[in-house]
Formats: C-alpha cells, structure tokens, sequence
C-alpha cells in the first residue's frame, strides 16, 4: 500500500520553508539581525572616542550667548569701540547721531595722536556737564552691563570727539581768519561750510605741554574745544593718556557710512 509522505525539502524556501541547515525565521531573521548590527555601530565610538549627545537647547543658547559677550568685550577693550556723536561740534564730518567706531588698538601698538586726526577723547575735566540718568535702576544697571562689553556706547557718556590741531611742544596761534602751527598756515578743507578757522576767536600763541594734544571741532562756531578751556588744567590741551583713540568710521547710520583709515586720516 502506498503511504503519502510528507515532502520536507522542496517548495520555496523564499516563501516561508527554511532551507536545510538555515535558522528559523528565514530572510526576515537575517534583515533583524542586520539591523541590529548597524544600529550598534552607529552608537559605537569613532576614532577611538566615546560619541557625544547633543546638549539640550536650554544648555546651548546661554552658552552661546556668554561666548558673544566674551568675544565683544575682547573687541571693545582691545579693537574697537562705538561711541555716539552727541553734537554738531564736528559737523560736517560727523553728524549729531553718527556712530563711530574707535580703534582701540592703536595706542596698544605705539600709535600716538598727530594734526589732522579726528579723535575720541575721555573728558579732561570740566568740558562737560554731569549726565543726567534715566532714574531707572534696571535699565541704567542694562545699560551699564551693555556698554561695559561694548554692545552699547559708553553710559555715562563722558567722552568728547575733536580734530587734532597741534601736539606737545608745537605752538598753535589763530588770528582773524588764519591758524596756524609754528608758524605755518594750516590748510583745513574739513571745516563746517560758512565757518573759517578761528571763527571769530583769536587766541596764542599757545604752547602745547609735552604729553597733551590741542584738538578744535570742525564746526569751529559751535565748539567749545580747547580755545574755550584755556583756564583749565593743561591751559586747554588734552592729556594723551585720555585719548581713547582715532576715529576710523561712521559705522551707522547706514545712510553715513563713512571710513577715515586706521588712524583717523
């Protein structure tokens, strides 16, 4: 009689019967397994290094944003600084509102002010008025943080911007329309139309004290500069040493744009 077996090595192993000697499971074991392997090597180290998790956003934003304050401190102190253009002293050079950028980095490098340079100076005493606060402690404690990184210009403001006339040991004299500086006519095609060179106020000879700089606005009708504090401490020049720096741009507004080269020429 005959007896029907089973048939347990034909049909399509593709189809779901294992092959002789192949585990259970078949293809869709295989692609598992596969899958694990590269899951394992995608967590492993590379170069020999553990793998890092990126940090959390709360963990990545401050520490950027101490990066930035960092870095623009390091520019204020050490390359450039903004100031605010608070009067027409200077125009048409640089106007009421004009932001200029100082370079901070020249006096570090052997730089010292010479005639014709536009330069940014810290008040020798008495140029200018005591600046009023807003009376709020929260925004004049921002302000103070912002201008001390150099985000903002300077809080208290108490800084002035002129042109070089003359420096230590030159002798600097105006009379009726003629300035000039030991001796020799200074020829000024940066003055405010309208305005000539003493603007109605003779003075000198002057000497001007080794270690100072004599500095005049362009707008020479409306500056109280060095011609008006002649009393005063240096009889009207100012201290080297308060010199910040030469002015080297207009950096805002837009409109204004303007680059006086690294020292101000």
């Amino acid at each position: 009689m005959a007896v029907n077996l089973p048939d347990t090595h034909g049909g399509d192993a593709g189809a779901g019967t294992a092959a002789p000697g192949a585990p259970v499971g078949g293809r869709a074991e295989a692609r598992r397994a596969r899958r694990a392997a590269e899951g394992r090597r995608s967590r492993s180290p590379k170069n020999g290094r553990p793998g890092r998790r990126p940090r959390p956003w709360w963990i990545e934003i401050p520490a950027m944003a101490a990066v930035g304050l960092v870095v623009a401190l390091l520019i204020k102190t050490c390359l450039f600084q903004v100031f605010t253009i608070p009067s027409g002293s200077m125009e048409n050079t640089l106007r009421i509102g004009d932001r200029v950028g100082v370079n901070k980095l020249a006096p570090l490098t052997g730089w010292k002010p010479e005639p014709g340079q536009p330069v940014v100076f810290k008040d020798p005493g008495g140029w200018l008025p005591p600046q009023a606060t807003d009376g709020n402690p929260l925004t004049d404690a921002l302000g103070s943080a912002l201008s001390f990184v150099g985000l903002v210009p300077p809080k208290d403001d108490n800084y002035l911007v002129k042109r070089v006339i003359a420096t230590g040991g030159q002798t600097v004299q105006c009379s009726g329309t003629t300035l000039t500086v030991d001796g020799a006519k200074v020829d000024e095609p940066y003055l405010h139309p309208g305005d000539d060179s003493c603007a109605g106020l003779d003075f000198g000879p002057v000497t001007v004290p080794q270690g100072h700089v004599w500095v005049e606005g362009d707008h020479r009708s409306d500056s109280a500069d060095s011609r008006y504090h002649q009393r005063g401490p240096g009889g009207g020049a100012v201290p080297v040493d308060n010199v910040v720096g030469p002015v080297s741009a207009v950096v805002w507004p837009l409109g204004h744009l303007d680059w006086f080269g690294w020292v101000g020429r």
